[in-house]
């Protein structure tokens, strides 16, 4: 059996056991507030992931893309929802006849979005669930709170769809650089707002089934707040270099490393390896401009700094770099799973020092 001292570089690597430990503990942590768990599948985007997170108690799973819902369709999944705008014709097309083969409820915040998704279902002879986002503070997508109640009165008279209910990401916790506790706080801010924003619906006579947060900076918040009813985390399957320095996760629970090789020591104080852009993805650090944590056994490597990326070579820079030599292996936290996984076609999967199994992502864009 291939050690994992002896994959060639660069080479992407999933630690089996930390990333089913990272899969129970949510499960689990999830169960306990008593909410549905329906995790992001655009982080793993692999099928033997999924399959693991449902025999965990996942409920079904959160898409970016059409391929993504086509990919989870196809293996058989099917209670899906689509978080992202079917904002030209093909993608409501694709979510009408998504509905012939399992449930795939779409996200919306438009009038211009619901109307041709209704008349694509109409034409397909489906009905298309969806979910209204309201922006709780993240600026990006979702209708604000005060316009809800039209925006939903105005989804619910288009024939085809089904309103159940709203949702929302909590993305802006990502950008917070205080303790741990103040984005616990930002979290469970947010999350009131969707509540109250369900809430304001069900005192208008409109029904409210589902009241979904999502995001791993605040899956330990959000979800408990009174009201929410679904939870969306994705990076928490592997952890990363982000969500380490959130505080979301340990660093015992980061799954994913890149594992490279040394290729050259140009100059003092620096080293280069065979892990660039294409290896790491352009993801920088939440706090700071670095491509990575370097890693020493199973500590971070305070001697080194992953400072720049080219396509296929990496910068380290630091007091490490002298005792650096080429043909060494060095493993690299990347700052964003769903980023890294994406840039690969296949991942290493690797127990107790043996490689496993290699996992092919899907969907990849």
């Amino acid at each position: 059996m291939t050690r994992v001292d002896e994959i060639d570089t660069p080479a992407l690597v999933i630690d089996v056991r930390r990333m089913d430990a990272n899969i129970a503990r949510m499960a689990a942590r999830m169960a306990e507030a008593g909410v549905a768990l329906r995790p992001h599948f655009k982080t793993s985007k692999m099928i033997e992931v999924a399959r693991r997170q449902l025999e965990a108690g996942a409920v079904g799973f959160t898409c970016a893309t059409a391929a993504e819902v086509a990919a989870l369709l196809d293996a058989g999944i099917a209670d899906v929802f689509w978080a992202n705008a079917t904002a030209t014709l093909a993608k409501a097309r694709a979510a009408a006849e998504f509905n012939r083969r399992g449930r795939v409820a779409v996200g919306l915040d438009s009038v211009e979005l619901a109307e041709p998704l209704g008349a694509a279902a109409r034409e397909a002879g489906t009905t298309v669930p969806v979910l209204v986002e309201v922006d709780t503070g993240l600026r990006r997508t979702g209708v604000l709170p005060d316009r809800l109640e039209e925006l939903v009165r105005e989804v619910l008279v288009v024939p085809g769809l089904a309103f159940e209910g709203v949702y929302m990401h909590e993305g802006q916790l990502a950008g917070l650089r205080g303790e741990r506790e103040e984005l616990r706080a930002a979290g469970r801010d947010a999350a009131a707002v969707l509540v109250a924003a369900a809430e304001s619906l069900r005192a208008a006579g409109i029904p409210v089934a589902v009241v979904s947060v999502g995001s791993t900076p605040g899956w330990d918040s959000a979800p408990f707040v009174p009201g929410v009813t679904e939870a969306r985390p994705g990076t928490y399957v592997f952890g990363d270099a982000n969500q380490l320095r959130l505080g979301s996760c340990a660093l015992d629970d980061c799954a994913i490393t890149v594992r490279t090789t040394v290729v050259s020591t140009p100059r003092a104080g620096e080293l280069v390896v065979d892990a660039g852009i294409k290896a790491m993805s352009s993801d920088r650090s939440n706090r700071g401009d670095t491509l990575g944590l370097p890693l020493a056994g199973d500590a971070l490597d305070v001697g080194l700094e992953f400072s720049r990326g080219y396509e296929e070579h990496g910068v380290l820079a630091g007091p490490g770099a002298a005792s650096a030599r080429v043909g060494e292996a060095i493993r690299v936290l990347p700052n964003h799973a769903c980023g890294v996984v994406n840039m690969w076609s296949s991942v290493h999967v690797v127990d107790d020092g043996e490689v496993v199994g290699i996992w092919s992502p899907v969907a990849r864009h």
